[in-house]
C-alpha cells in the first residue's frame, strides 16, 4: 500500500512540477507586459476553465503537465493588431529569453531545495564503513560466524584486515575471497571500537555458493545541520548536473539509439544504467516509499528536476534551449527568424522523442528496469 501511494504521490508531484515550469513562462510573460491567451493544466479536451482577464485558466483530461500559451508564438495564429505591441516577438531579445528561461530554471531551483531538505531531514549515505543492518543467528545449520562474534545490529565495519573504511561492496568482495581464512574485522559500537577475528563460511545465496559471516549491510546516514545542508544542497545539483550532461549525450547517441533497438527487438536484459520513463520512475518511487527512507523520494526528485531541466535547454526547437538558441541566431543576423520554417524541425525532433518515450515506456512495462545507484 505504501509504494502504491508513494508511485502515485509521485506521479501527482511531477504533474506540479511541470505546472510549475508553465507557471514560471507566464510569470515571466506577464512581467513583461506580453499577452498570456491560455493556462491550462494538462492536454485533450477542455473539463473546465474561466477567464480572468485577458488569459484563460482551466483543465484538461490528459494530466501530463500544462502550458501557456503566449500571444505571437504560434506562427499560424496571427495576432490582433492592437496586441501586436504585447506580442512575443515584439518584445527585446533579453526579454524574450528570461521568459523563455524561467521554466528550465525553475527545475534547477526545484532539485536544489530537494536536495538540500534531504540533506536536513534524510542525510547523505556513508558509502564507507557499512552499517549492520542485521545478523543472521544461523548459515547452513549451524550459528554463524557473525552471531558467534556478538555482532549487532547497529555496528559499523570500519575495516577489514587493514582495509580501512571499506565499502559495502568491498566487503563482500573481501569476504568472498576468504573463505575459511581467518578475517580481523574492527567494529565500531557506540562510539567504542573493538576487534573481532571471524572465519567465512559457504551460504547459498541465489542458489550459489558464496562466502558469508551472516550480517545484512546498510549504509550509515545522518542529517546535516543548515550551513551543510545549504551548501550540500548545490553541490548536489552540480553534480548530477555533470552526470546528466553525460547520460544525455550516451542516451541519444548511437550507443543509447543502438542499446534501445537491442532491448526492443531482442531479450536482452534491462541494465541499471537503461533509461527509464514516467512509469520506471514511478515503479522506483514506490519502491522508495516502501522501504523505511521515504525521505529518499526527495532525492529521487530532484534527479527528475535535474534532467528535465537540461533536457529542456537542449538547443533544438521544440525545446525551450532551442528558442534560446533561435534568439541567439536573431542576434547574430539582425533580425528574427521565420518560425514557419522551423516547425517541420520542431515536428521532426517532437516525433522523435514521442516514439523513443514510448519505447522506453514500453520495456518498463515487459522489462522493468531501475534507476542506476
Amino acid at each position: 500500500m505504501a509504494g502504491t501511494i508513494g508511485g502515485i504521490g509521485f506521479f501527482v508531484a511531477l504533474i506540479v512540477v511541470i505546472v510549475i515550469h508553465e507557471a514560471a513562462h507566464f510569470g515571466a510573460a506577464k512581467r513583461f507586459g506580453i499577452k498570456v491567451e491560455e493556462f491550462f493544466v494538462g492536454f485533450g479536451p477542455r473539463i473546465w476553465s474561466t477567464r480572468r482577464g485577458e488569459t484563460e485558466y482551466g483543465f484538461k483530461w490528459i494530466p501530463a503537465g500544462g502550458y501557456v500559451k503566449i500571444a505571437g508564438m504560434n506562427p499560424y495564429q496571427p495576432a490582433a493588431p492592437e496586441d501586436l505591441p504585447r506580442t512575443f516577438g515584439a518584445k527585446p531579445i533579453w526579454q524574450r529569453a528570461l521568459v523563455i528561461f524561467a521554466g528550465p530554471a525553475t527545475h534547477f531551483v526545484l532539485a536544489y531545495l530537494c536536495f538540500a531538505v534531504w540533506l536536513a531531514l534524510v542525510g547523505q549515505p556513508d558509502v564507507r564503513s557499512p552499517l549492520i543492518t542485521g545478523v543472521a543467528p544461523t548459515l547452513g545449520g549451524v550459528v554463524s560466524p557473525a552471531a558467534e562474534a556478538d555482532l549487532r545490529v547497529g555496528d559499523r565495519i570500519i575495516a577489514i584486515d587493514g582495509l580501512e573504511d571499506p565499502t559495502d561492496v568491498e566487503m563482500v568482495t573481501y569476504t568472498r575471497e576468504h573463505v575459511g581464512e581467518q578475517v580481523t574485522f574492527l567494529v565500531e559500537r557506540d562510539g567504542d571500537t573493538f576487534a573481532v577475528d571471524m572465519v567465512p563460511v559457504l551460504a547459498t545465496v541465489e542458489g550459489e555458493p558464496v562466502g558469508r559471516i551472516g550480517v545484512l549491510l546498510g549504509q550509515a546516514r545522518e542529517p546535516v545541520g543548515p550551513i551543510a545542508a545549504i551548501v550540500g544542497g548545490g553541490r548536489l545539483v552540480w553534480d548530477a548536473s555533470v552526470q546528466t550532461v553525460t547520460n544525455i549525450g550516451r542516451i541519444f547517441g548511437p550507443e543509447g539509439i543502438g542499446r534501445m533497438a537491442e532491448l526492443l527487438f531482442t531479450d536482452a536484459p534491462r541494465e541499471p544504467t537503461d533509461p527509464v520513463s514516467v512509469v520506471g520512475i514511478g515503479q522506483v518511487a514506490g519502491e522508495t516509499a516502501s522501504g523505511r527512507n521515504v525521505g529518499d523520494l526527495l532525492y529521487l526528485l530532484a534527479l527528475v528536476n535535474v534532467f528535465i531541466g537540461l533536457l529542456n535547454l537542449l538547443p533544438v526547437p521544440p525545446f525551450d534551449g532551442g528558442h534560446l538558441a533561435l534568439l541567439a541566431i536573431e542576434k547574430v543576423r539582425g533580425r528574427q527568424v521565420d518560425m514557419r520554417k522551423v516547425v517541420p524541425v520542431s515536428v521532426a525532433v517532437a516525433a522523435f522523442f514521442i516514439v523513443f518515450t514510448v519505447s522506453i515506456i514500453y520495456l518498463d512495462l515487459v522489462k522493468p528496469g531501475t534507476l542506476a545507484p
